[in-house]
């Protein structure tokens, strides 16, 4: 640019100051007139030296966890991203249970490392949560702790954070997520504002939200219709691809009009369809579910066709017409 290097121009107080106006690094990067690229550098440099980065007007906090920013007070209801090229991975009802890491989950992992996605979505699911459920046990159904789901999904989400460093790191909550603080606010709203008490004090390395918006094109949520027909009726709805969990189905639906084509999409889930998270509520009947997860990809700034990995068996991932090993 004219005029000698723009990050001089752009001090550490600015970029402070600015942070609140947006939840976006890339939005900022446009608003400071930086590259993406030398805003994050400047960031990292602020995190280490243990800087506190707060929005102008003081009402919540922010600090960035190795390529994230976190907002202390509430999670936001949507995360606008922007990606010319590359990769966005998305996994989906994972239902961490102890003991348990499924093949879905090494696929995901092992693609995470393979393609270094700029973004990577959990897409809501992440526990399972059935001692915090509204409906009652079945029997004497073993149900694990709270501390020991959490203590599982950490252990999870941690080998994702491992195998992609750089990647945004996002989690549009799931209804069973919902569980945790559902549950206190219901018995103990005393306690909001105490540490603890809300799931990403135990996940700080990841963003909540209710959706994710790529592109202002790629909406990404935990769910909205249902039935058998709702990647179809999902994007019929919404106007735009969109990608859901919830229903653990794993599969692509395009809809073609005069405005071209877009893609209603179930990821699936990351658990195993017939795994202990839901032997009793499903009776053993066989569940038309897949495990898997979805990769998106972008050529400048333009979603190509949709992705699926998919679980042919155990250990056996299906994907880009090779079996890969997980």
């Amino acid at each position: 640019m004219p005029g000698g290097d723009p990050q001089r121009k752009v001090t550490d107080e600015q970029i402070i100051s600015r942070w609140g106006e947006t939840d976006s690094v890339a939005k900022l990067a446009v608003l400071l007139n930086l590259s993406e690229r030398a805003l994050r550098a400047r960031i990292a440099r602020l995190r280490a030296g243990g800087k506190l980065l707060k929005s102008p007007n003081k009402q919540s906090a922010y600090y960035e966890a190795p390529g994230h920013w976190q907002n202390l007070d509430q999670h936001p209801g949507s995360i606008d991203l922007h990606i010319s090229d590359g990769v966005v991975l998305i996994g989906s009802d994972s239902h961490y249970w102890p003991g348990i890491i499924t093949t879905a989950h090494r696929g995901f992992v092992h693609l995470a490392k393979k393609l270094q996605p700029k973004i990577i979505v959990k897409n809501g699911d992440v526990m399972d949560f059935p001692k915090l459920s509204r409906y009652a046990p079945i029997g004497w159904e073993n149900r694990p702790d709270v501390a020991k789901e959490i203590e599982a999904a950490q252990d999870r989400m941690k080998e994702i954070q491992q195998a992609a460093p750089n990647a945004e790191r996002c989690w549009p909550i799931g209804n069973h997520d919902s569980r945790f603080e559902t549950r206190l606010a219901t018995i103990a709203p005393e306690y909001a504002k105490v540490n603890g008490v809300h799931l990403k004090d135990h996940f700080p390395f990841w963003r909540g939200c209710w959706q994710v918006l790529v592109n202002d094109e790629v909406v990404i949520k935990h769910r909205f219709k249902s039935g058998l027909h709702a990647p179809h009726n999902n994007t019929m709805w919404a106007g735009k691809t969109i990608i859901t969990g919830h229903l653990h189905s794993l599969k692509v639906m395009p809809v073609s009009d005069l405005n071209g084509t877009r893609w209603g999409i179930d990821c699936g889930t990351l658990a195993d369809a017939y795994g202990p998270q839901f032997y009793n509520y499903t009776e053993l009947n066989p569940v038309n579910w897949r495990s898997g997860f979805v990769v998106l990809t972008f050529k400048n700034g333009e979603l190509l066709w949709p992705e699926i990995a998919f679980v042919r068996g155990e250990g056996l991932i299906d994907f880009r017409g090779e079996v890969i090993k997980c």
